[in-house]
């Protein structure tokens, strides 16, 4: 049983594309740039005293550019990149959180919520410069892109955030910069709905549903890098949440796609990842809705314009969706 917590170019180099101050761009990432290499202060202050900030850690992944060189940086392996391998970052991280006990009232009206519910808090550093990055994606971008126009909901969500930057600033300091992008694509999400023949418990078809979902995306080469089941641990939180049946999230990660994005120069749009794919199944239905964030989002926040990234996140847009008709799901 799966459980709730279960689960090259430097910035400098990039400069005013990525850092830009036009006020008329909206929002995409907040990062806090501290002098130095902080990875083990951060490591260790988001393992310990992240839940004062409200937030909770479901998948950390540490240092996957260490992960990134055992593979791609290694002869022996049958993935090395012989022609562009090069140790670029020192650090890349990738920390999963989510305010379980405040989205307990927002997921009831807004379940699109669960598009960035959890969310990546990101650290890297590139070997370019003496500087660490810590960031996540501007909360009113997390709305636009998922698609909630709820003005009560916006605002609570968006004001979860001010007690975590405030703690990571007062325990990292540093400059805060935030980039900006022009605008999202026409249509940011890929929504599916999945019908189904209603058992008598319902668990006989989860269980089945995410038994399929999972060998079908790890034999097309995808890691499951993380699950969080809201249904279940609101239950073990003696939390109501008698709307949904089911409710659980998938963070999913292309591992080859990731090496080539972050890798080579754009760490920074890793606050995306791992992309985050809620299912849910409002109660008393035989309807399964599901939603994630299209990579085409990173392009757009990220102004990313390497034309090899951008073909990248277009094979696996279609790739995911492609995956989802395999199995079922309608588009919608």
């Amino acid at each position: 049983m799966k459980t709730f917590n279960k689960t090259l170019l430097s910035l400098t180099m990039i400069g005013f594309g990525l850092f830009s101050t036009n006020l008329l761009g909206a929002q995409g990432v907040r990062f806090t740039i501290v002098d130095g290499d902080v990875s083990q202060k951060y490591a260790k202050m988001i393992s310990t005293s992240l839940e004062d900030t409200g937030f909770v850690l479901s998948d950390p992944h540490e240092r996957i550019n260490d992960a990134y060189a055992k593979r791609y940086g290694n002869p022996e392996d049958p993935d090395y990149d012989k022609d562009e391998w090069n140790v670029n970052l020192d650090n890349l991280g990738f920390y999963t959180i989510a305010h379980d006990e405040k989205l307990n009232k927002l997921l009831k009206v807004a379940p699109e919520l669960g598009g960035f519910s959890p969310f990546n808090h990101l650290i890297y550093k590139n070997k370019s410069e003496n500087k660490t990055y810590v960031g996540h994606l501007d909360p009113n971008t997390m709305l636009d892109i998922v698609g909630v126009k709820d003005s009560n909901v916006r605002e609570e969500f968006v004001s979860l955030f001010d007690p975590l930057d405030k703690w990571i600033t007062d325990e990292l300091g540093g400059e805060v910069k935030t980039t900006t992008f022009d605008s999202l694509s026409a249509k940011p999400m890929m929504t599916y709905e999945f019908e189904f023949d209603r058992p008598e418990d319902i668990t006989e078809f989860t269980a089945t549903f995410q038994e399929e979902f999972e060998a079908a995306f790890e034999e097309n080469k995808y890691i499951i890098a993380g699950f969080k089941d809201f249904k279940e641990g609101y239950e073990d939180l003696e939390m109501e949440f008698e709307e949904y049946d089911a409710y659980w999230v998938y963070s999913l990660c292309h591992f080859t796609f990731s090496y080539n994005m972050f890798n080579k120069g754009r760490p920074d749009t890793g606050v995306f990842a791992p992309c985050s794919m809620y299912m849910y199944i409002k109660e008393g239905t035989n309807k399964l809705v599901i939603g994630m964030p299209k990579l085409s989002n990173w392009i757009a926040v990220g102004s990313v314009k390497d034309r090899a990234k951008i073909e990248w996140t277009k094979k696996i847009d279609s790739e995911i969706m492609s995956i989802m008709k395999s199995l079922g799901a309608r588009e919608i």
